[in-house]
């Protein structure tokens, strides 16, 4: 029997492997997200999950983290997922938000 060693890809044909447009810890790419996930996080919740079309209760979860991982082909795992929420949350959640913002940017999204 083989392990499995890698994520199935979103969709039919699978997604591309691509990485994160920036990193967690960039909060100076864009501070108007920044500020918004500091100072309000489940607002920024809500403009995540509502990018994604889902619940405004899923937008900090790791299950939305992980589904746009998978999505866009971005390697990591669940347990990287919960590690980034669970010790740096509200970074996570703007790195989410930059990420979906620079993908529409691009038309990628």
């Amino acid at each position: 029997m083989n392990p499995i060693t890698t994520q199935p890809g979103y969709g039919a044909g699978g997604a591309t492997v691509s990485d994160w447009q920036t990193s967690i810890f960039d909060c100076c790419d864009n501070l108007g997200v920044c500020l918004c996930g500091f100072f309000c996080p489940l607002c920024l919740s809500c403009q995540i999950a509502s990018d994604m079309d889902e619940c405004c209760l899923c937008g900090a979860s790791v299950a939305m983290r992980t589904l746009y991982r998978t999505r866009y082909g971005i390697p990591g795992s669940i347990f990287n997922d919960f590690l980034c929420l669970a010790f740096c949350p509200n970074c996570t959640l703007c790195q989410l938000k930059r990420d979906i913002d620079k993908r529409k940017a691009m038309n990628a999204f």
